[in-house]
């Protein structure tokens, strides 16, 4: 029974956000190069063996596979699900074949092709977003602070009780989780926040403290605080309703912040103000799936939004195997007039392959140190 409950609630969850995000990502692959005129052989969502597929009237293969960590757009003249074109293969295909190929295609339309399979990702997650707003609405609280914690950074700043947060570093804000969010990313790092006090603004500069937080689930997060809480009375909580088109607008803001907050995180870890104990793999995102789907569909489907960000970011990074190495590789096509060598291309994409399955070992590996700890 206990394996049973562990399937149920969290690999089910798991594959089914997963696989959405996945096929979301590799049709925007599919139909950018379908209009661009490129011929795909196989759309596959998972690696490894096929379970079940079927041929479309254009040739491509549709197909469910094994493993569901993934899924690939093959093109035409491919050499791999890596997208790493098949050069002698191509260089022997008549001209009406090559332009069929997503190396014989023109540049703007590979560079289209590739970018469109994140972009679609941050697509998804802007309606997704938009959706939840739509018909959930959003609860705010005005930043007005109604305690202070003894020894916090606001403590020593001099934060009071009845003070409103009007900026943070120059920039306004008008609610509380506007401060919660541009807080807890900036650990160990001097701010200033301006609070509206007697009628009168104050900067008062702090610097949030690194904190490490258990949510609801037993979960530790690190987050800068700096101390301060509201509650109902002092921040008038309050449901915010939205038409579509605003709906849309705050999906959008939505994104950005996820975006601002992946790159903030990443700035952190270089600078040594976040752990990479944060980093997590396949078996976090299984069991944030499970986790989430007793909160409810609402609360999965947020958690597909923030995980489609990610995949999306993820992609854009400039390592070849990844749709951002193809990026550069275009980006370098384009100066030069001329692409890279074909063994050039293939280092660099043993290289990639290389560098993706050691984050993939380092986040799996931190899951595990996650689940025994």
């Amino acid at each position: 029974m206990a394996i049973l409950g562990f399937i149920t609630g969290y690999i089910i969850p798991f594959i089914l956000v997963l696989s959405l995000l996945v096929f979301v990502h590799e049709m925007g692959h599919y139909l950018v190069g379908r209009w661009s005129g490129i011929r795909v052989t196989a759309f596959s969502v998972g690696f490894g063996p096929e379970l079940i597929g079927f041929t479309d009237s254009h040739g491509t293969r549709w197909k469910l596979s094994a493993i569901p960590l993934g899924g690939y757009v093959k093109f035409f003249g491919d050499e791999d699900a890596s997208s790493l074109p098949d050069a002698s293969s191509v260089a022997h295909m008549s001209e009406a074949d090559r332009a069929q190929t997503l190396a014989g295609a023109k540049l703007w339309k590979r560079a289209a092709t590739v970018a469109a399979g994140p972009i679609a990702n941050f697509i998804l997650a802007i309606v997704i977003f938009a959706v939840l707003f739509s018909v959930y609405g959003k609860m705010i609280a005005d930043p007005v602070v109604a305690e202070v914690r003894p020894d916090s950074a606001a403590a020593e700043a001099g934060v009071l009780v009845g003070d409103r947060l009007v900026a943070l570093d120059g920039s306004k804000v008008s609610t509380f989780e506007e401060v919660r969010r541009y807080v807890s990313i900036r650990p160990d790092t001097s701010i200033v926040v301006t609070v509206e006090r007697d009628g009168q603004d104050l900067d008062l500069p702090m610097v949030p403290k690194s904190t490490e937080i258990t949510d609801q689930f037993g979960n530790k997060v690190e987050l800068g605080l700096i101390g301060i809480v509201t509650n109902e009375q002092r921040g008038n909580f309050r449901l915010v309703t939205f038409t579509p088109l605003e709906a849309v607008g705050e999906g959008v803001k939505e994104t950005g912040n996820i975006i601002t907050g992946t790159f903030r995180y990443l700035g952190n870890l270089v600078t040594g103000r976040m752990k990479a104990d944060q980093l997590g793999g396949p078996v976090r995102v299984a069991q944030a799936s499970g986790q989430m789907a007793t909160l409810g569909f609402a609360a999965v489907i947020q958690l597909a939004a923030v995980l489609s960000v990610s995949i999306g970011l993820l992609n854009l990074m400039p390592v070849p195997v990844l749709d951002g190495g193809h990026l550069v590789f275009y980006a370098i096509e384009a100066v030069r007039g001329r692409p890279l060598g074909a063994g050039a291309q293939e280092i660099a994409f043993r290289i990639g392959l290389a560098m993706v399955l050691s984050l993939m070992v380092f986040a799996t590996f931190n899951d595990i140190t996650n689940l025994i700890g």
